[in-house]
């Protein structure tokens, strides 16, 4: 029997979804109001399935232990495998590696299964139903995608105009890029057309041969990628010197809406790509005035408002159909009927690098995350945490002198050519330029307080001497 391989893509800002979703920790980590992620989600959803061999990844490398943190809440998971991207460059080239990979290890017979990370299907046996039929179109010689069915003359998405019956499928008429409001209009009353999920099935030798003769560019660049990357040090990276040549677009452009081998499976399974914060507004029933709120919020005559805050109460008084999204560091304000048009803000902030585009307040990092709880002229405070049997790099900085007081657990703390335990209530003090260490030998998560000091306290003043992830 050949190998079933779900490849989950984890890519993309969803700028939409700012100021929660940032390039950092983008829309696939965002937590839902059920307290999982959407990529959790897409997991859980892909493991249910039957018969899978192994479960590939393509992610990009700055996101791999974000990822292997959420994987770690599913017990028993088939075979984890990576292939992380230096940056992203859309999905054809991200499949075309998942492809040329999964050849390699499995056989060219092998059938993969695209499922973006952002993605929301709460029907699993549906799913699967879907998955099952798709995957006989595959092995039938089909590039499969999954159509579906539209609820709304929704202006957002991309169409599918069904043709030919092919069993429980049909082969795709052709494909419709995001359509006015009077043709998505046309096309809800058609009945033959669905919403281009971005979902697809195939078995890899079907999608070598159609990059061969829609995308010949672009398959050379993968394959001279794959054979410059090196596969000894897993998690792979994929070479950054080749892989920035291949070129930058979607599967959809670059084979799907070029072959005449594309049969679509509708779907009847319910699905959301969480586009904005309407869609995710949705998943909090509404009170009698149809208010959600996601957070603690005290509302005076408002209505048809979403309310999200992280921290603190937000108030809202005598409003009408607005989105109002706090964080810690930025606050989002807009008209519910604007919500696709929140990019422009994240467009704006680029122009400026305003680090809100990237990072949140609380910053991830493969051994915990940091704080930002004060900052000003010559110093900067911290609470750090590190997760058990984590360390930081060995580092020193040229420009700023820190003091650490550790608030709970225990930290071992390298400080130029000495060796310390530091205890709960006890501190350190490490000069500028000095090489120094932090670890966290206990079973419980060391919490640590940072006080920097010193003419520039900004975070590229990091010499790394020496790293465990690869960061140097």
């Amino acid at each position: 029997m050949s190998a079933f391989i779900p490849v989950i893509l984890s890519g993309g800002a969803g700028t939409r979804l700012w100021p929660v979703s940032r390039e950092a920790l983008p829309k696939p980590f965002i937590k839902l109001p059920d307290g999982e992620s959407l990529l959790l989600k897409t997991l859980k959803r892909a493991v249910g399935l039957p018969g899978v061999t192994a479960l590939l990844t393509v992610t990009n490398r700055d996101h791999y232990f974000l990822t292997r943190d959420e994987y770690a809440a599913v017990p028993d998971t088939p075979p984890l495998d990576y292939l992380l991207e230096p940056f992203g460059r859309n999905t054809a080239p991200a499949i075309a590696a998942a492809t040329l990979h999964a050849i390699s290890r499995f056989g060219a017979d092998s059938t993969l299964l695209v499922l973006p990370a952002d993605h929301l299907i709460g029907d699993q046996t549906a799913f699967a139903a879907a998955v099952d039929t798709a995957r006989q179109l595959a092995q039938q010689g089909w590039l499969v995608t999954f159509g579906i069915r539209p609820t709304a003359p929704e202006t957002g998405f991309g169409y599918i105009e069904a043709g030919t019956p092919l069993g429980a499928g049909f082969k795709v008429a052709r494909f419709v890029e995001k359509p006015s409001l009077e043709k998505a209009q046309t096309y809800l009353a058609a009945g033959n057309f669905s919403w281009n999920a971005g979902m697809f099935c195939f078995t890899a030798a079907t999608m070598l041969d159609a990059l061969r003769a829609h995308a010949p560019d672009l398959l050379d660049a993968v394959e001279q990628t794959l054979a410059a990357t090196d596969f000894a040090k897993l998690p792979a990276v994929l070479s950054a010197e080749h892989f920035k040549l291949a070129p930058d677009v979607s599967i959809d452009y670059a084979v799907m809406e070029k072959s005449g081998r594309v049969a679509v499976v509708p779907a009847a399974f319910d699905w959301s790509d969480i586009g904005s914060w309407n869609a995710l507004a949705e998943l909090t029933p509404p009170d009698g005035c149809g208010n959600r709120v996601a957070g603690e919020a005290v509302l005076v005559d408002a209505k048809n408002c979403y309310l999200q805050g992280e921290d603190r109460v937000v108030a809202a008084v005598g409003v009408d159909n607005l989105l109002i999204v706090d964080t810690a560091d930025a606050l989002l304000v807009a008209d519910r009927d604007r919500a696709q048009d929140v990019k422009a803000v994240v467009q704006q902030l680029k122009l400026t690098a305003h680090d809100s585009v990237r990072h949140h307040r609380t910053v991830h990092r493969p051994w915990g995350s940091y704080t930002v709880l004060e900052e000003g002229p010559r110093f900067k405070i911290k609470r750090i945490v590190v997760k058990p049997g984590a360390s930081l790099s060995l580092q020193m900085h040229h420009h700023r002198s820190e003091h650490w007081v550790v608030i709970s657990g225990m930290a071992r703390v390298v400080n130029g050519e000495r060796e310390i335990f530091v205890r709960t209530d006890e501190s350190t003090y490490i000069p500028s330029g000095t090489p120094h260490r932090l670890s966290n030998p206990g079973k419980i998560d060391c919490v640590m307080i940072e006080v920097q000091s010193g003419d520039y306290v900004g975070e590229d003043d990091i010499v790394r001497l020496e790293d465990n992830y690869g960061r140097c």
